[in-house]
């Protein structure tokens, strides 16, 4: 079970290089070598799962229909969060393990994607909520401490300190204000982040590829998966993968594998959280605002030169992989929003919509029967519905690790050898090596790159230190420091993006190594024909291949904004299935 060494399989002096020949290779070993361990789904938890398992010395393979972090570990509200409404529920454990890898991923794992980030909350009755919010705020830090929880205490404001703080908000919305401290993350780069490290340390990790099938034998009379069919999609080619444990980490398409199989007790259903980006100049704050609804709860995040607004919590019960918000949500989210701010958001102001689908654990038909997904665990669960497979459901962005070692402990029980615990506390991410040190070098790599101070410092939280892989393209053609129109990326990314991390498709790029889809608004159009331009030098496409990424591109952003515009979830989904899946896949 001796996985290859990081040396053996890296591209050229960059580590963990998704590149088109590293694809190939890969492809090639899922087709003829017997793995361990076959994982299915490419979010965040596939890809922790990834690297829990080549951690341990385990053969690994990874594969995924789209594209890393293509569902919901792309659409989160980019929060390494404990969830501090769950305590309101008594979650205690949860809620003090999510706490636990917060500390655990902005101290050690993966440093330079962590932002500390402070929240206010309003009070609105001058007794007991300050009573009752803020022994719930005093217990959230209680339980941060016990991980070495490296953020500042709560502290308990005034309604003029408050406003002092966040003047947008209307003096008559709150009587006095709690503030404490949380933390963010790049969901879709860190993922990619996850993967790369695992791709490093020898496992095989392999987009575009979907699974057409399971592969079951009986063994000892017991029928048993041993492997999966899969689809390369990029060249429409079948072939097999033989592995003596499959893990299915497949999130709100956990079903899907299992009905390849045998019913298992396990299923998830899925909640959709949409969430509106605007322009930072629309609210005047210095922190980030929590306010209560009838339902849960909504968050103002600052988020860069942005703001993200969100979330809702309703059934979603249509397209998993391009899910759309309606025009009910947007006005959701504004009214409520609205509700405390002295200047009202107007549609105007909305640069990005983006919406998410969090795969929640549906544990009896009971729950399964009420409506209101804001009521079904965040907590995760592992399963072996047959033997040789086995499925991680539900779960939170912030526990991804814990939820990666569970399920690799699970499968770790059917393998031949001693299979050594999990070991990923302790392994940092590719861009976190020495990030103290890289952290304060923007002026010096300024000065060597002959980029503005910002570009170096929007690089270094984005990369860490593999900025200097991107640099080295700047170097090479210093018209690649260009930014790209419409958005503050430069071309070097896109180069990047295409050349050594794993993007095959121009909304890859796009939607998730850069985020001008949701932070630009065209929504990406001005950019689409440059980066299809970059992309298409780097991946050897023809002229007609450029402009059918770019038209699918076009098509994409017409039917999100018209389904924005449609009444309720099923005409909007209606309307978004309209533009073309650029990798053909259609669901039911």
């Amino acid at each position: 079970m001796d996985a290859p060494t990081s040396t053996s399989v890296r591209s050229g002096t960059v580590p963990g290089s998704l590149s088109p020949a590293r694809r190939a290779t890969d492809v090639e070993r899922l087709s003829t070598e017997q793995l361990d361990i076959l994982v299915i789904g490419g979010g965040v938890t596939g890809a922790g799962c990834a690297l829990d398992a080549v951690t341990r010395g385990l053969r690994v393979g990874l594969v995924e229909q789209r594209d890393l972090a293509s569902g919901t570990s792309s659409r989160s509200s980019k929060l390494l969060h404990g969830g501090l409404r769950y305590l309101e529920q008594r979650d205690f454990a949860l809620v003090r393990e999510a706490l636990h890898e917060r500390g655990l991923l902005a101290r050690t794992v993966s440093p330079h994607l962590v932002r500390t980030v402070s929240f206010m909350i309003p009070l609105t009755r001058r007794c007991w909520q300050r009573i009752y919010y803020g022994a719930g705020v005093l217990l959230y830090d209680l339980l941060a401490r016990t991980g070495k929880n490296p953020l500042r205490f709560h502290r308990h404001l005034s309604r003029k300190a408050a406003l002092k703080l966040a003047p947008s908000l209307k003096q008559s919305s709150l009587v006095g204000a709690i503030i404490y401290q949380d933390a963010q993350i790049d969901d879709a780069r860190h993922t990619l982040a996850i993967a790369r490290t695992a791709c490093d340390h020898g496992a095989s990790i392999v987009t575009s590829t979907r699974v057409t099938g399971l592969l079951i034998e009986n063994i000892d009379g017991v029928e048993t998966v041993v492997g999966a069919k899969l689809r390369d999609l990029e060249t429409n080619i079948d072939y097999e993968c033989r592995a003596t444990k499959v893990i299915n980490a497949t999130g709100v398409w956990l079903d899907d594998i299992h009905d390849m199989a045998a019913p298992s007790s396990l299923a998830v259903r899925a909640a959709k959280g949409v969430h509106l980006v605007a322009r930072k100049d629309c609210i005047n704050s210095d922190c980030g605002i929590v306010l209560r609804t009838a339902r849960s709860v909504l968050f103002l995040i600052p988020w860069g030169e942005h703001w993200l607004i969100g979330t809702t919590d309703t059934e979603w019960s249509f397209d998993r992989a391009h899910p759309a918000a309606s025009s009910a949500d947007i006005d959701y989210i504004l009214e409520h929003a609205n509700k405390a701010l002295e200047r009202p958001l107007t549609r105007a102001d909305i640069l990005g919509v983006y919406v998410g689908l969090r795969p929640l654990l549906d544990p009896s038909l009971d729950v399964a029967a009420d409506d209101d997904t804001a009521k079904l665990s965040r907590e995760h669960a592992v399963a072996e519905p047959i033997p040789g497979l086995v499925s991680i459901a539900g779960g939170k962005y912030t526990t991804y690790r814990v939820m990666a070692a569970d399920a690799v402990d699970a499968a770790a029980e059917g393998l031949a050898g001693y299979v050594p615990p999990s070991c990923t506390h302790e392994v940092v991410l590719l861009g976190s090596e020495d990030w103290q040190h890289w952290s304060q070098q923007p002026d010096a790599l300024a000065d060597d790159a002959s980029l503005d101070r910002e570009v170096i410092e929007r690089l270094l939280w984005r990369h860490g230190n593999r900025i200097v892989d991107v640099l080295e393209i700047v170097k090479a053609d210093p018209t690649l420091a260009a930014p790209l129109p419409g958005g503050t990326y430069i071309a070097a990314e896109v180069v990047y993006a295409a050349r050594h991390e794993g993007a095959l498709h121009l909304d890859d790029v796009l939607a998730r190594r850069l985020r001008i889809s949701i932070e630009d608004a065209e929504r990406g159009n001005l950019a689409a024909s440059s980066a299809a331009s970059l992309m298409a030098a780097e991946l050897g496409w023809s002229d007609q291949r450029r402009s059918s990424e770019v038209r699918h591109w076009y098509e994409r952003v017409d039917a999100e904004r018209a389904a924005n515009a449609a009444p309720d979830d099923s005409t909007a989904d209606s309307i978004r299935r309209r533009a073309t899946d650029t990798r053909g896949l259609i669901e039911a």
